[in-house]
Formats: C-alpha cells, structure tokens, sequence
C-alpha cells in the first residue's frame, strides 16, 4: 500500500485518534479496516470506544494500534436511554482525548457517528490546530425517524447536529453516493471536501468454507441472515416470511439461522414464539466470526429484510457485501442503495411485503443453478470493485487532503 502523506513537516509520523460510540473495536470493522490502512500508511493510530462482550479491556494496544475503552451504563433503546448513553460516552470520550493528547498525541480526529456529538471534541481541538474528519456512518435524523416513527423536537435537534458537524469538518467520509449527495447537499459541504469510502469486505476475513450441515438442523435448505436485531432491520418481516413458507407454503424443509445481537433480539426470539416459527428458526446472538461463517457458509439463500424506509433506502449495508463475498445468492427489498451494491447477486422483492419476501426465497431455493450464477457474479463483484483493498486508496486521499490543502483530483473522491 502506498505510503499516503503521513509524515509531517518535522518527519514524524502524522497521529490520528478515532473515536466510535456503538461498537468496540477491533469488532467494528470499518473502523479496523480503517485504522489498519492508516497505520500501513505510515499513521500512527489510536482509537477511543466502548467495551463490549470480548472486549472487557479499558486498555490494549494490537499490531501497534492503541486502543482506550470505557464502559457504557446501558444500550439503549428509549430516547431517555440514549441521552444517557450519549452524554456518558461523550464525557469517557473527552477524558481519554485528553490522555491521548498528554501521552500518545494526535494531529487528526477522526469522528464516527453515531452519535453528531463529536464535534464538539474535534472544535474543542482544532483550537490546538488539530485536523477533524468526519466519517459518516448513519444518518440519525432518518434513523430516529425509522425507530420511534416521527419527526418532531429530536428530529429537529439530530438535524441542528448534523449541520455543526459538517461545519466543524475538514473533510467528510461518506459510505456511499447517497451520504456523499446528503453531505455536499443538507451539509452544504463544499463537493471536494467530500470523499466516498465504501465498506467494503475483507476477502482474508470472509472465507469461503465446507458448509456445516448440523446447522440446518436436519432440514434440507438453510437461509441465513447475519447483522443487528433492531426495529428498522425487519426482522419481524423475515419471521413473518418464515411462517409463510413453512405454513402457507407447506415447507417444513427449510431452516432459518440468524446472526447478531441488538436491542430487539428476545423481542424477536417471542415473535417466532407466537408464529409458532420457533422450531425453524435459530438465534445465534452476537457471536465470533467463526460462528458467524458457518452459518453463512452452509446457507443456500441470505436475506436482508431492511425495511423500505429513507434511512435503510439511502444506506449501504455491510451484510450484503459480506454475503456477495461468501459467493450466496440474497433476498432483500428493493432499496436504492442495496440494488446498487447487489446488482444481479440479487433478487428484489416488493417493499415491506413479507410475503412476497418468503416467495422470492422459496423461488431461489427451488432453482440451484441460478443460485450459484448470482453467488458467482456477487462473488466477482466484490474482488473486482467492491473489496476493501479498492477502497483503501479513497480513504488515503481524503486524508492526503488534509495535508494538501484540498488540491485533490475529483476522480478520487468517487466509486
């Protein structure tokens, strides 16, 4: 990897201090991949972000990234949750910026959000002439909107912070065009001042393996799902596509594995219960990546039940990446930003409509050859254009211009 401009003036290495709120790291993995790019490059890195199950230590530092964590009180769900939630890692955050400052040292900040509240560090430090980039992962005024299903004084107020974010960046990361066009557009950021960086998979990280038929649960077919439990992943769509296809259908030879944690897991684990699903379905929890690839591995169909909203339309979703990469052939609703990133590794089903969901399942399921034609084209797709590695040289531009003084081609800045 080529050695972006991460010497300063002096010959010392230029230092970036991450900060991430809703995962610890290394599990976060743009926030790794990110970070391990940088320290490639010649950055010296260090990342602030909570604890979580694995990750207990408040200090560690691996292949020389430094990493500080603090412990959140609660994972929130409730507007009182995540006041509480936000103020406890904004405080933990400035802390630790601070011993970071004083030991280690840092030139940039590098914000991920959720939530719009580390502009406040970032401004705090620009005032010692520190760099701050932003990295945009969600949209929170549309992502408050899709879990509480109103506008109102908190939409108002996540949209007052967005704006003083983009104000307080040097430079803007956004996911995908989508992001980009929200940052140039409600964020009135100038266009060069803002570089698209996808998240893209790591091919070392996601193996293709021998399936593991104990995982179907001595049932023929397995559909296998891996990302958040949360309300706007639609994850009562796919149970009620479950129950469509083992009842109305009459498919009793189908398995449902699901992947991933959240604040809506025992939620749905009662949801299967009361569609009498239960006995098809399986809730793995958060769990190693090694768990997480055998159930993907033996899965003949994955889905992504985003549900149609404004937030999942304009967001790209790591799962349909990592499923291309896996060579499996996906179901998922017509979003704009998953049909670009699925292409024809994917089938489309109508907007929140779980019954069509579960048909286009069964559909791919009784067709194995087409399966392994959509598998193989998600699976070029990724190592041809989508792959991390075709991502990294954008991430080392948008920090070239900050030493640079934004003299940067346009052509880096795009897909």
């Amino acid at each position: 990897m080529r050695e972006a401009n991460a010497g300063s003036d002096l010959g010392q290495p230029r230092r970036v201090l991450i900060l991430v709120e809703n995962l610890p790291s290394p599990f976060d993995r743009r926030v790794w991949q990110e970070a391990t790019t940088l320290r490639d490059a010649g950055y010296l890195v260090s990342i602030i972000c909570p604890t979580g199950k694995g990750y207990e230590r408040k200090f560690e530092a691996i292949d020389g990234i430094h990493l500080y964590r603090y412990k959140l009180p609660v994972e929130a769900s409730g507007a009182a949750g995540y006041t509480l939630e936000y103020a406890v890692a904004l405080a933990w955050t400035f802390v630790l910026a601070w011993r970071v400052f004083l030991t280690r040292g840092f030139d940039v900040i590098h914000a991920c959000n959720p939530p719009d509240l580390f502009f406040l560090i970032g401004g705090f430090f620009r005032l010692f002439g520190k760099k701050f980039v932003f990295d945009h992962h969600d949209l929170n005024p549309e992502l408050y909107e899709a879990k509480f299903g109103r506008r109102g004084f908190f939409h108002s107020l996540l949209l007052k912070l967005e704006s003083l974010t983009f104000r307080t960046a040097d430079v803007t990361i956004a996911t995908n065009e989508s992001y980009r066009r929200i940052a140039i557009g409600r964020g009135r950021m100038p266009p060069e001042r803002v570089f698209v960086v996808r998240s893209g998979p790591s091919l070392e990280r996601l193996r293709i393996l021998p399936p593991d038929q104990r995982l179907k649960r001595g049932r023929r077919h397995l559909v296998g799902y891996v990302g958040v439990m949360g309300k706007q992943e639609g994850i009562d769509y796919l149970l009620r596509a479950a129950r469509h296809i083992v009842f109305d259908l009459g498919r009793s030879d189908v398995h449902f594995g699901l992947v991933g944690g959240g604040t809506s897991l025992e939620e749905m684990k009662a949801l299967a219960q009361e569609l009498g699903i239960a006995d098809y379905v399986t809730f793995t929890g958060r769990v190693p990546d090694g768990e997480m690839l055998a159930m993907l591995n033996t899965a003949d169909v994955c889905v992504n039940p985003d549900i149609a909203n404004e937030l999942n339309d304009k967001s790209t979703m790591n799962k349909v990446m990592e499923y291309m990469a896996l060579g499996k052939p996906i179901v998922q609703f017509d979003l704009a930003e998953g049909r670009y990133s699925a292409q024809k590794a994917s089938l489309y089903a109508r907007k929140n409509d779980a019954l069509n969901l579960g048909a286009k399942i069964v559909e791919l399921l009784a067709d194995p050859v087409r399966r392994s034609e959509m598998g193989e084209f998600g699976r070029r797709r990724v190592e041809n254009e989508l792959e991390w590695r075709h991502e990294a040289t954008k991430l080392l531009a948008a920090y070239d211009a900050l030493w640079r003084g934004l003299e940067v081609s346009p052509a880096a800045q795009t897909r």
